[in-house]
């Protein structure tokens, strides 16, 4: 087997590492994406088809779509930081979850006006508030 230097081993090791962490970049690149487009379709493809309430359920969604979305970019520059602390990729993954329950359940509430899909939306609430507290632990390291 040939011996690998130390230097060229600890290089690996944290390309590696850099790699895993700009999965978030990715993540929080790809929610804002997906967030813009969905700002616009909302502001001209259903301009006309939502009652007033629902357009403001719409926008809400949008906007806690983007905040978290810029939040996962947030988790991807932490990561890099501090790149064994669990509670940022944690926060990462509640910030997805909360994206899709949360802002998921309204931008299909809003369009098919089904009350029911707002038991979900209080969930997702739950998850991003669980990403910022682990965002705060993980400052306080």
């Amino acid at each position: 087997m040939a011996h690998v230097p130390n230097a060229l081993l600890s290089l690996l090791c944290r390309f590696a590492t850099l790699c895993a962490d700009m999965i978030w970049i990715r993540y929080g690149s790809l929610f804002m994406l997906l967030a813009v487009a969905l700002g616009a379709f909302g502001a001209h493809g259903l301009k006309d088809r939502l009652s007033i309430e629902a357009k403001q359920i719409y926008q809400t969604a949008v906007l806690y779509h983007l905040i978290h979305g810029l939040a996962l970019l947030a988790v991807g520059w932490l990561t890099l930081i501090k790149p064994m602390d669990g509670n940022i990729r944690n926060a990462g993954w509640c910030f997805i979850i909360g994206i899709i329950l949360f802002s998921g359940s309204l931008y299909l509430l809003s369009i098919t006006e089904i009350k029911k899909l707002g038991m979900i939306t209080p969930l997702g609430g739950l998850s991003f508030l669980l990403g910022w507290l682990l965002l705060a632990l993980s400052a306080t390291r």
